[in-house]
């Protein structure tokens, strides 16, 4: 592939038999997916819960690596969690959500949409590459692949791509297959210095929803991606050197149905957690709302500020309803030094031992 490196497939037969019968079954999941996460009203438990696991695992690709623990301590006590990775991790939920209100309020995946979702991540301005030298190297150190060098190619393909994610009617294509060329096309252009990994993965997610797939940006994707590494660069790079698109489509659409299917096992289970616990806390506390279940679930580790402010109540009150809820086994209290946390055990018990995911057969 060169600077003049075009986004269709040329001559080949993207939409094989095959690739038809494996999008009816991901669409189905989506379909599925989309409608079981309205059993949850309240977008941020989902947003806050299955986005932070997806920047999780984003991250993990690019050996970003924190564990659970120190991704949801860093949430609430920021200050006290030495760990970089999480705060990465916790960087690229915060340019998932950017991402998302801009598609969200304009309808369209702008480049200046990526622009920002990629300074999120980065924290600097650099913007598209402007110096040559960018290479992709295999465990080994070898070159395996040159991106456009040229920063004026970087900026036309870039373009050229906003155009093709933008302009539905350029063809007649799928939208899934669609979003297996946009990914395979970012990551081919590689415009950034750093970070085009993840916000490549962001893209995916932020795609499905301006094309009306998904309302909210928790396809936990990455999970699939990261569980299937080698699989994924393999056959970006048969797709470079080699044309073969059907490989490469069909993973996508493995990733894209097995993370529905598994999304909505999630989203069931928290739905039946909620359930459970909002039975419980009306038949046991006199200050049981709706409000207070919402916070519950909506920080799976909380603290004193956030509950006085879900709630509207005063700090010393705050302290009392989570001291009740600490004494029924509702939560666990937990410190680092002076400063005090709560966890929802059961929630952050089921985000942790979500199963893997393998490619289908």
């Amino acid at each position: 592939m060169n600077q003049q490196m075009k986004l269709m497939p040329l001559g080949v037969d993207v939409e094989s038999k095959i690739v038809l019968k494996r999008l009816a079954s991901a669409h189905r999941a989506l379909a599925e997916l989309k409608g079981v996460i309205k059993s949850i009203p309240n977008q941020e438990i989902l947003i806050n819960t299955l986005a932070l696991q997806e920047a999780k695992d984003s991250s993990a690709i690019e050996n970003i690596i924190t564990t659970h623990d120190n991704l949801y301590r860093e949430t609430v006590l920021p200050d006290r969690v030495d760990q970089l990775a999480a705060k990465e991790v916790r960087r690229y939920a915060s340019a998932l959500r950017l991402g998302f209100s801009q598609v969200r309020n304009e309808g369209l995946l702008r480049k200046s949409t990526i622009l920002a979702i990629q300074a999120e991540l980065e924290k600097n301005s650099a913007g598209f590459r402007k110096l040559p030298g960018t290479v992709l190297k295999n465990g080994s150190g070898e070159v395996v692949y040159t991106p456009p060098q040229d920063t004026t190619a970087v900026e036309l393909l870039m373009d050229n791509l906003e155009r093709y994610i933008n302009e539905p009617d350029l063809d007649d294509l799928d939208v899934l297959v669609k979003m297996a060329l946009i990914h395979f096309q970012f990551e081919s252009i590689h415009p950034f210095y750093d970070g085009n990994g993840r916000t490549g993965r962001i893209i995916n997610i932020l795609y499905l929803v301006q094309r009306g797939l998904l309302d909210l940006p928790v396809l936990y994707l990455s999970r699939f991606i990261v569980q299937n590494k080698a699989e994924y660069y393999r056959l970006l790079q048969e797709v470079r050197e080699q044309n073969l698109w059907e490989n490469w489509t069909l993973y996508m659409l493995d990733g894209v149905e097995l993370t529905a299917r598994q999304t909505m096992q999630v989203v069931e289970q928290v739905s039946a957690l909620m359930e459970k616990v909002k039975n419980h806390l009306g038949e046991s506390f006199s200050f049981y709302s709706q409000d207070l279940l919402d916070a519950l679930f909506v920080h799976p580790y909380t603290k004193v500020e956030f509950m006085q402010q879900a709630l509207g109540v005063s700090r010393q009150t705050a302290q009392r309803y989570l001291a009740a809820l600490v004494a029924d086994g509702v939560l666990s209290c937990h410190a680092i030094g002076r400063a005090n946390y709560y966890v929802n055990t059961e929630l952050y018990e089921l985000l942790l031992n979500i199963p893997p995911l393998t490619c289908m057969e």
